[in-house]
């Protein structure tokens, strides 16, 4: 069975042996016993005796077959078990069959392995495989610095494979290209990270990231959303360290606030720091827009700005009554929120 591409072109290029090939007919082969004509056929492959053998009336089909089967055998110089017959796992993301005999580098100290192992594999090293190698390095430690989840490393890489084997990004240097795979892959796995924070974790200016990531959206099929104030509110909470309560209570002023159209225009960072900023204090945890610009990146203005315009809809945006009647909620008061 074959299994999907990821990231499919959205206009695919027909190469032109494709379009030269001429028709050729279905040579897949179905094997049904001549006697019973059975369907579906009951085939037993007869290992022991290297036969094949219809289940059902018994017809003795082939013979001298392969036993494909493990064999469990240690071929290994150290003692203990050692069940691997056929090396390490394929790794879908580098070209190539991957089933080349490596020399070890341990010889019992004289070194001659290491350097054996070393001429050896650059004699035997796949054109292009070394700078994917290193590009998923790079993808790996960056998504590691930022406690980015596996799937988003691995999606990340198989978008950069995709860039690279369809050559898609012709010109744009690997770190642009590394940054706007983080970047969509962040968005496809809905892990809210900005631009902001793709551009510190890689160091590529925002505007590089900006052109990479339009291309790729124009030619590529990827599932990216428009980031949520939700997911981002998660977040900042528990980088500044506040409880689940006041982080549940934000998240309902967010969506009460997307609902009236109190802060249309806005991007979500600023509707999510603004938030943060008036439920902190309405829970009596108040925290600075200076702590709160920090963790958002976006500029105290910013906050004050958007702060002051749910400040002016609090008694729509803000149902005390339901406050109140959840875990940590009492004592509750609009006199707690700071004039704008």
């Amino acid at each position: 069975m074959t299994t999907a591409i990821p990231f499919p072109l959205r206009e695919p290029q027909i190469k032109d042996d494709e379009k030269s090939k001429p028709f050729q007919p279905n040579l897949n082969i179905r094997l049904v016993c001549p006697d019973c004509r059975v369907d579906p056929p009951q085939i037993v492959e007869e290992f022991a005796s290297g036969d094949l053998v219809c289940g059902d009336c018994g017809l003795v089909l082939g013979d001298r077959i392969i036993d494909t089967r493990s064999e469990w055998r240690t071929f290994a110089n150290d003692e203990g078990d050692d069940p691997s017959r056929v090396g390490a796992a394929a790794n879908p993301l580098l070209d190539g069959n991957q089933l080349d005999t490596v020399i070890s580098r341990r010889d019992g100290g004289s070194g001659t392995a290491k350097d054996l192992n070393k001429v050896h594999g650059r004699a035997t090293a796949v054109k292009g495989e070394r700078n994917l190698v290193q590009a998923y390095k790079e993808i790996s430690a960056m998504c590691d610095s930022i406690s980015l989840s596996k799937i988003v490393s691995d999606t990340a890489k198989q978008l950069y494979k995709r860039v690279e084997d369809e050559k898609l990004l012709r010109g744009k240097s690997s770190d642009a290209i590394i940054a706007a795979c983080i970047f969509i892959a962040c968005r496809q796995e809905k892990v809210g990270r900005t631009f902001r924070e793709i551009c510190a974790l890689t160091r590529v200016p925002k505007k590089e990231i900006g052109r990479c990531y339009k291309s790729l959206q124009a030619k590529l099929q990827t599932n990216t959303l428009v980031m949520n104030s939700e997911d981002l509110m998660l977040r900042f909470c528990s980088n500044l360290q506040l409880p689940n309560y006041v982080q549940k209570a934000g998240i309902d002023l967010v969506k009460h606030a997307k609902e009236h159209g109190t802060l249309a225009g806005k991007s979500p960072i600023s509707i999510a720091a603004a938030c943060i900023y008036l439920v902190s204090y309405l829970y009596r945890q108040p925290k600075s827009t200076r702590d709160i610009a920090h963790v958002a990146g976006v500029s105290e203005v910013t906050i004050k700005s958007a702060y002051k315009s749910l400040y002016a809809e609090r008694f729509n945006l803000v149902d005390l009554e339901e406050l109140k009647s959840r875990p940590n909620g009492e004592g509750l008061s609009y006199e707690d929120l700071p004039l704008p």
